[in-house]
């Protein structure tokens, strides 16, 4: 099985830029810019990876975002995404990125958005590997700093497909963010958000009927309102379920605890993502991994995860097609 899921043409559609910083790429970074950071050592760092919640993990991802300086680091930072996850048969990956991360201190928008636009052309045309950009406004700042944010991104909006909401959800409703929403749909920006992951149920149904969101980033408490289910089935909303990240947040106990193969069954658009890779142990093989040896999927979830993947993406009908044909043949 492990073969097979390594084969399988795959979409991501939950991937946060800043967490596929490895700790090897962060020393190296730091080392570039001269940057101080609070770790002696690769291994320290790794060790720190203990999270107990998505606050401590975020604590790091901050900390470990400083080393990202000029637009060669993030092209770097890109382009080496896009090699590993090429090498595992990611087919189109469509990338957040937290431009309020790096604007708060003191990078410019354009230095952040040119450097990924370029590894974006690069993976294209050297890899065959198609990409799109979400941007992401930090739910834990205000709606005024999300506000200026969209403005500031007029001048790349042709390098954006749509805009999301992550970082704490914890007391951080997606009603917060309803205007700039609304504006940000009124320029064209196709949208998502992160909402029930630690949040309740209640903020998948505010990112649905408040931000007009396409997609749901995470979702799994969804399943705590069995009405909220029948919606997300009748209307096929996608969630995109990231299982190792879960578990390493403490989500779930274990993945054998995890609810991704029942919402699945459900007839749920559910997709298999890795959200912060460097930080929670794996990109997109070994997060199908993980949840096929826990929780018995065959060879058919992970075909219909898979093809969930691509008709949830942003990608047009025609690109659509193609990749589903794949998917069709190599499961054949």
């Amino acid at each position: 099985m492990k073969e097979f899921i390594e084969g399988l043409p795959k979409v991501e559609l939950h991937l946060h830029i800043e967490g596929t910083l490895e700790p090897e790429m962060m020393f190296a970074l730091a080392e570039r810019n001269q940057v101080e950071l609070p770790y002696a050592s690769v291994e320290e760092v790794r060790q720190a990876y203990n999270f107990s919640n998505l606050q401590s993990f975020l604590d790091i991802y901050y900390a470990g975002a400083n080393v990202l300086q000029t637009e060669q680091d993030f092209y770097d930072l890109a382009w080496a995404y896009f090699s590993k996850t090429h090498a595992q048969n990611v087919r189109h990956a469509e990338i957040f990125f937290d431009p309020q991360t790096h604007t708060g201190r003191g990078i410019p928008f354009a230095t952040v958005i040119t450097g990924l636009h370029r590894a974006q052309l690069d993976a294209q045309e050297k890899l065959g590997l198609s990409s799109a950009i979400i941007m992401c406004f930090l739910r834990h700042l205000s709606p005024e700093a999300a506000l200026k944010t969209l403005a500031e991104a007029q001048l790349f909006k042709d390098w954006i497909v749509g805009v999301g909401l992550d970082s704490s959800e914890k007391g951080r409703p997606p009603a917060l963010f309803e205007e700039v929403y609304k504006q940000a749909r009124a320029q064209g920006y196709l949208s998502v958000a992160h909402a029930g992951e630690e949040g309740p149920a209640e903020y998948v149904w505010e990112a649905l009927d408040l931000l007009g969101t396409q997609r749901i980033d995470h979702g799994v408490r969804s399943m705590d309102d069995p009405k909220l289910i029948r919606y997300l089935i009748e209307h096929q909303v996608p969630l995109t379920v990231c299982p190792l990240s879960n578990i390493k947040l403490c989500v779930f106990p274990s993945m054998k605890d995890h609810n991704i193969k029942d919402m699945l069954k459900m007839g749920l658009c559910v997709t298999i993502n890795s959200d912060d890779p460097a930080y929670f142990g794996g990109y997109m093989n070994e997060n199908f991994i993980a949840a096929q040896n826990d929780l018995g999927m065959t060879r058919d979830d992970l075909r219909q995860i898979c093809a969930n993947s691509i008709a949830a993406s942003f990608l047009d009908e025609t690109r659509k097609q193609a990749l589903q044909k794949e998917l069709d043949a190599y499961v054949a």
